[in-house]
């Protein structure tokens, strides 16, 4: 296959589709909520660490996001007898990801870091530059910036993406001498990236059933799925084949939220996904669905 960079005006000959439904194009993310075992060390780290602010707080459980918005980006909840996520992981979540306004902002988070001795993953995807951490529990965590989509290309109908060595030199002169602060306004989640133990039954749920479109199908035991075009909006992958499911006992990913237009899309999802024969319940004008491995999701309206 040829690669080549593609024009705006052919992106709807990219991907594949789902032959039935189909989740409308501005469909975004909301938030995740997450299950820890120490409330207050885990708002420490997401404080210090990630820059983030809290929102709301209650007994037992808090909100964050951004500075400069109200949005949650993260709630946690605490289960003080939950058991830290195995170095092999648990099928469920793989990482959250949290994507940042520009890449400046990324290059001062990057520089924070170092600042404070944070080890950190790092790797560029070709569509965006991305930092790999863990939380307290063993909770991955990716934090990114995107490259502007005319430079994304395309190999025929699939997004080129990669995993290489990532320029950090280039990536931190790229903030300037501005200092970091904190996650900057516009920062949202971005992306959910989940382990699965069969592709084909994580293509059955989240392309055949929900309708999202397949963005990248030939990387390595993986799946990447998105609507509007976008790179990722969930990632799926084979590589903790063999691990355990996540349970109510284990520190995990609870939920996570899809954002449609309007409650009648989110109806219509969630009436898909129902007659595909997966789990699903309806909470106020909420729809929550469960995958194949336990782990759920939220349809929620943006005009909720």
């Amino acid at each position: 296959m040829t690669t080549s960079q593609v024009p705006e005006s052919a992106e709807g000959q990219h991907g594949i589709r789902p032959r039935e439904y189909r989740l409308p194009e501005s469909t975004h993310l909301g938030s995740v909520r997450l299950q820890v075992a120490d409330l207050e060390r885990s708002v420490l780290f997401y404080e210090r660490f990630l820059g983030m602010r809290v929102i709301n707080r209650a007994e037992n459980s808090v909100g964050l996001g951004a500075y400069g918005e109200d949005r949650e980006i993260v709630h946690l909840r605490q289960l003080e007898s939950a058991r830290p996520v195995p170095k092999r992981g648990l099928l469920g979540l793989y990482h959250f990801a949290i994507l940042l306004p520009d890449r400046a902002s990324l290059g001062r988070f990057v520089a924070h870091l170092a600042a404070i001795g944070v080890r950190a993953g790092m790797s560029d995807h070709f569509v965006s530059e991305a930092v790999y951490l863990t939380d307290p529990d063993g909770l991955g965590i990716e934090v990114y910036a995107d490259r502007p989509r005319d430079a994304w290309r395309y190999d025929e109908r699939q997004l080129h993406m990669t995993t290489n060595h990532l320029d950090v030199d280039d990536l931190v002169r790229s903030a300037g001498d501005e200092k970091w602060t904190g996650m900057p306004p516009g920062t949202v989640l971005g992306h959910v990236h989940l382990y699965v133990d069969d592709i084909d039954k994580a293509e059955a749920f989240y392309h055949d059933a929900l309708g999202f479109d397949k963005v990248v199908w030939s990387y390595p035991g993986a799946l990447f799925l998105s609507a509007g075009g976008y790179h990722h909006h969930l990632g799926t992958n084979t590589w903790a084949k063999g691990a355990p499911r996540a349970t109510d006992a284990d520190a995990r990913l609870l939920e996570w939220e899809i954002i449609v237009p309007t409650p009648s899309d989110a109806k219509e999802a969630a009436r898909h996904v129902r007659e595909a024969g997966y789990a699903v319940k309806q909470e106020g004008g909420e729809w929550v669905l469960t995958d194949p491995w336990g782990t759920s999701l939220r349809l929620v309206a943006e005009t909720r």
